[in-house]
């Protein structure tokens, strides 16, 4: 009857829809089937630098365990923890496979940290091999050059503006700004403890390690901002990711209906005037269906914003010739009195990184169930 005999953890795993970081546990029964099983996985066991990479990554999820999530060194059996202990990182798939009721509660244990040290070990795996831990230079270089350019400080007047390349029948006047902040590189830690917190989220799928944010004096010129980076070709609307965007700040056509209306009335209004208008329009209008946000779970519901992911083209050059790929980075524009909350509630950011690190630390001891 072994032909009708199937690991119901891999058959999910692989067409049933559910991430293999959420499997309680694997099924290899020796150091043999784990030795094929990491040749598998990309890791030549017979190349000594192989080898060591993996012992790289066993020290990096030690390391994210105990510092980053909090769990203490007595928790995790001191063997998982020595690498001249555990003598082979294959013993650890072995250790996760273990079941049975007649298992004692030091197999348990060991059964348990095993797969959580290995469902961190996976995603620094995937986290470290991308084309961004290759062509770090280069993606940096192409991606936040053009923006910082087109970025004008005035250290008299202390004004910051965006500056075009010529003279814009468009939008002639100086867009001045609040502010505008390269976001800090999402380093390949935060990047696993987003992963581990999301079971939704993939490492491919990581579009905000590279980043801007623009701060407005208004909600209109939010949308300037938008325009301005269209028509100076800073981003290429055709590369935007449509299903990565968010917009609770101003409903889209909401807010080209408004322009529309003053385009009409054909007088000219003060800043002040502008956004009294767009606010009675938005307060006329309270259950508009025209705010979108991408969903996540950890993130405030005042945070308001737009936010958008496109994509450049980078060219680089490597010692087998030209080579090209497209990269992804983020957007956000929000305007003066959105960022003020911001800044003056760090204790927001700082419970959207805990409800994250609690998320992260269920996870990785097979407890997702508890996010649910």
């Amino acid at each position: 009857m072994q032909r009708f005999q199937f690991d119901p953890f891999v058959i999910n795993s692989v067409v049933g829809g559910q991430s293999a970081l959420d499997m309680p546990r694997l099924n290899i029964q020796n150091k043999a089937q784990a030795d094929q099983f990491i040749q598998g996985y990309g890791f030549n066991l017979q190349n000594e630098q192989s080898v060591e990479k993996l012992w790289y990554f066993h020290r990096r999820a030690l390391v994210l365990l105990e510092e980053k999530l909090g769990f203490s060194p007595q928790e995790i059996p001191e063997i998982l923890r020595d690498r001249k202990k555990l003598e082979d990182v294959s013993q650890l798939l072995v250790m996760a496979s273990l079941q049975g009721d007649d298992l004692t509660v030091e197999q348990k244990n060991l059964q348990k940290w095993s797969c959580a040290l290995l469902r961190v070990m996976h995603v620094f795996v995937h986290s470290e091999n991308d084309l961004f831990s290759t062509f770090s230079e280069e993606i940096q270089k192409q991606i936040l050059t053009p923006f910082q350019d087109c970025i004008s400080h005035d250290g008299t007047t202390g004004l910051t503006q965006l500056r075009r390349s010529d003279h814009s029948p468009t939008d002639p006047e100086p867009l001045l700004l609040s502010g505008f902040e390269v976001k800090p590189f999402k380093t390949s830690t935060s990047t696993v403890i987003k992963l581990l917190a999301k079971p939704s989220a993939l490492a491919m799928n990581v579009f905000d390690k590279l980043g801007f944010r623009f701060v407005t004096r208004s909600m209109f010129d939010t949308f300037r901002v938008v325009r301005f980076l269209v028509e100076e070709n800073l981003m290429s609307f055709p590369h935007i990711i449509p299903d990565q965007s968010s917009n609770n700040l101003y409903p889209v056509d909401l807010f080209l209906k408004t322009c529309q209306e003053l385009v009409a009335r054909g007088i000219h209004l003060t800043d002040s005037q502008i956004g009294g208008h767009f606010e009675k329009t938005l307060r006329e209008h309270p259950d508009h269906e025209g705010f979108f946000r991408k969903d996540n779970q950890f993130s405030g519901e005042d945070y308001k914003f737009i936010k958008f992911i496109s994509r450049r083209l980078i060219r680089v050059e490597t010692a087998a010739g030209p080579f090209s790929f497209f990269y992804p980075f983020e957007v956000q524009i929000m305007d003066q009195k959105s960022h003020q909350k911001i800044l003056s509630g760090p204790s927001e950011h700082q419970a959207y990184k805990d409800r994250q690190r609690t998320a992260a630390r269920h996870r990785v001891l097979g407890e997702s169930g508890l996010l649910k």
